[in-house]
């Protein structure tokens, strides 16, 4: 099983016979700094469809546009109503629900993306027979502790630095910017955090050779293939 726009359904009609789990990634089209727009949405897909294939279970379309207020000064980044997300996701999981899928995990790949968890959450509460599970792909602690733990790491840094992620032509600089703490960002207006990050990066190096970003993407896959075995509650 794969990405659900790699099959008919016919096949996703069989599947429900003997499985009822399901991926949804939760992007964003946001700045990252010298990196594509679309990273966040890009790298979530991608985490999912490795950690999902070997379990069989598929892997809806990333959601491209989330919750980002904070960077809506910079140019392309497009940024959801809360009221807009929420009905958005409300209306995937009843659809999803409606066919039989039962266990569902609403993967983020940004954090802005956050009260989805709760929505999640008050959506479980009307039907006991289904879950859905919310799973941070990189804000998971475990994850980002990992990361940090490497070296210093910032929204747009070497964390986020993949192939699949740069832009065809765009060279990323060398060496490291000063970590922005994210208290310096809470009350401040788009304007003024294009200000503070400037180029976008939250600081960290934009760049690191020697393993660290697969390391922790590796770990990203494994964690979640964890959960999608075993993280079900009652389950």
């Amino acid at each position: 099983m794969t990405g659900l726009w790699d099959l008919t359904w016919t096949q996703v009609e069989t599947y429900l016979r003997d499985d009822d789990r399901v991926v949804v990634p939760l992007g964003s089209t946001e700045q990252h700094a010298h990196l594509s727009l679309g990273t966040d949405a890009i790298l979530c897909e991608r985490g999912a469809v490795e950690a999902a294939a070997p379990e069989g279970v598929p892997v809806l379309p990333v959601l491209p546009f989330g919750l980002t207020p904070t960077f809506s000064a910079y140019p392309g980044t497009i940024s959801l109503r809360m009221t807009t997300y929420l009905a958005l996701l409300g209306d995937v999981l009843d659809s999803l629900y409606t066919q039989g899928f039962r266990r569902i995990v609403l993967l983020s790949g940004h954090g802005g993306n956050a009260p989805a968890q709760q929505f999640g959450q008050e959506w479980n509460a009307g039907r006991p027979d289904a879950e859905a599970m919310f799973h941070g792909w990189y804000t998971d602690p475990r994850i980002w502790s990992l990361a940090t733990g490497l070296a210093e790491a910032g929204h747009a840094s070497w964390v986020e630095n993949f192939p699949a992620s740069r832009v065809e032509g765009v060279e990323t600089p060398a060496g490291s910017k000063p970590l922005v703490p994210p208290s310096a960002l809470q009350g401040a207006t788009p304007e003024q955090v294009k200000e503070l990050l400037g180029d976008g990066s939250a600081g960290g190096a934009y760049q690191l050779d020697g393993g660290e970003a697969d390391t922790v993407w590796n770990a990203a896959v494994t964690l979640l293939r964890e959960r999608l075995t075993s993280g079900w509650h009652g389950r």
